[in-house]
């Protein structure tokens, strides 16, 4: 890897080590492309849309009067602190869709802005808008999950670290090399290691790189935002070996997984898929999966013969590294779990196009191909995310239905809901959420009924489940229909009550409104 004192900016140019303001240095475009990724976010994802499963087990551990979902081992409390500051003020979902949608937005800018040193700015911008193009990354902007933010961070913890390694006076860089490595293991502990894993490499195997400063940033931000996932660890789990090993039971048992095609599959719109048994139905929402790797061995190339690797490989490495454990590791998949992968190799893959678009002949006829391709391109992308928004909506919709349901038939605060769908029905009801077995097992039958003695309880079973035997002589309630699913009842225990006033009923109404 060949280092030098400026980046090249193209063809017998370099671009200024400092000096200048982001406009003037050309950081329009990525600026451009940050306001645009918000905007799409507000205009296509906000509007209407309703907390997920995940999502919801996220908001109720600092939301309002509500009742903390059962929190599972591989969970880590980072997204929860994101989002604390308005989940304190509001319960409005709208609100703190906007609030992460600027956020993103407002992440994306400055995950590219500490490169603007390393590369040209129409590069980033370009990198910038192949990743914000997804509809994955459009999707989870606003959405109270933490992947985006580990893709975020990673990003500029990358950018951070070929800085300081680069310049070892540049204490700052070294500060953000800390602090963006913290960032990612608040939000996911598991992904700093793989993030980190590559950088350390490059560390000690680099000569010129070689400095004990950035390994103790790297191994300072680690062990920082892993600290409140290890102290939860030992005060709730038992130790930090038994949380890793019900945390690898929880997602299936981490092994030797090959989920390179369910990771394929599940681009054609499925948020989770596991298990990943579903058909190929759309094979073009896949297309630039298989075009990714190209772009990114062109890059590569290209920065080699620009004499400047360093500042596309280490990307790619990094990139390539925080994949490992959802392609090889994990037996299902999730469009989600990639997106630190696509936000790194989005800068080897965003020179190589630069380098094509530059050498191909004739040149107005190659931009106009590339341009054409790119639009085809997206358009796919938001096909797949108005498909998923859509969904979104609707789910929100149904939910609100049935929790409205549950409370007019007396299934209101204090109360437990418990069964399938339990975690998003009993926020929305204002309940708390009780599982007697699985993987989110808080009580036991005896407890449950115990509870229902005093406090109204719902058992929600869907399709021909059988209730449970606890639940013999208690009221059953045919509920709602869920998109997809029908045949939903609840089982009632005696302790509930019908509506009778009014005032009750439009307090339940404000909050299954949502």
């Amino acid at each position: 890897m060949t280092e030098t004192p400026a980046v090249a900016a193209g063809p017998g140019r370099t671009e200024p080590r400092a000096g200048g303001g982001w406009v003037g240095r050309g950081f329009a475009w990525p600026v451009a492309v940050a306001v645009a990724y918000t905007l799409l976010q507000l205009v296509l994802v906000v509007p209407g849309s309703g907390l997920g499963w995940d999502e919801t087990v996220y908001v109720s551990q600092v939301a309002r009067d509500a009742e903390a979902a059962f929190f599972s081992a591989p969970r880590a409390r980072g997204i929860t602190f994101l989002i604390a500051p308005v989940t304190v003020l509001t319960s409005s979902v709208e609100v703190l869709r906007v609030y992460l949608a600027l956020l993103s937005g407002g992440g994306l800018l400055l995950a590219l802005w500490v490169w603007r040193r390393l590369l040209p700015a129409p590069v980033l911008a370009l990198a910038g808008a192949l990743f914000a193009g997804l509809w994955i990354t459009v999707l989870y902007g606003p959405q109270v999950m933490p992947n985006l933010w580990v893709a975020l961070g990673s990003l500029f913890a990358v950018g951070c670290f070929l800085r300081a390694v680069r310049d070892r006076s540049d204490r700052a860089a070294l500060a953000g090399l800390c602090g963006g490595v913290a960032f990612v293991a608040l939000m996911r502990p598991s992904d700093a290691f793989w993030l980190a894993l590559p950088l350390a490499a490059c560390a000690l195997l680099v000569g010129a790189w070689r400095s004990p400063l950035p390994l103790l940033a790297l191994a300072a931000g680690a062990a920082l935002g892993c600290a409140p996932w290890a102290v939860e660890a030992y005060v709730g789990y038992g130790g930090l070996p038994a949380r890793l090993r019900r945390a690898s039971a929880i997602q299936g048992d981490l092994g030797w997984h090959l989920a390179f095609d369910d990771q394929v599959r599940a681009l054609d719109g499925r948020l989770l898929c596991r298990p990943c048994d579903i058909p190929w139905r759309r094979p073009v929402t896949a297309v630039w999966w298989f075009v990714l790797p190209l772009l990114v061995l062109c890059g590569v190339l290209a920065a080699a013969r620009a004499k400047r690797a360093a500042v596309v490989v280490v990307p790619t490495l990094a990139g390539l590294s925080m994949a490992v454990p959802y392609v090889l590791l994990i037996g299902y998949a999730a469009p989600r779990f990639l997106l630190p992968t696509y936000a790194l190799l989005a800068l080897p893959a965003a020179t190589g196009l630069a380098r094509i678009g530059r050498a191909a002949r004739p040149r107005p006829l190659a931009v106009g191909a590339l341009a054409a391709l790119l639009a085809g391109h997206l358009a796919v992308q938001y096909a797949v995310l108005d498909s998923a928004a859509a969904r979104g909506r609707t789910n929100r919709v149904a939910f609100g239905k049935v929790a409205a349901e549950l409370a007019r038939q007396g299934v209101r605060p204090p109360c437990v809901v418990s069964g399938a769908e339990a975690v998003r029905l009993a926020y929305l009801a204002g309940c708390a959420s009780r599982q007697t077995g699985g993987h989110d097992g808080s009580i036991t039958p005896a407890g449950l009924v115990a509870l229902a003695r005093d406090r109204p309880v719902a058992v929600v079973v869907a399709g021909e489940g059988a209730p449970p035997a606890y639940t013999k002589g208690w009221r059953v309630l045919r509920l709602p229909d869920l998109p997809g699913q029908s045949d939903w009842h609840a089982w009632l225990s005696p302790s509930t009550r019908g509506t009778s006033a009014r005032g009750q009923m439009k307090r339940t109404e404000k909050q299954v409104s949502y």
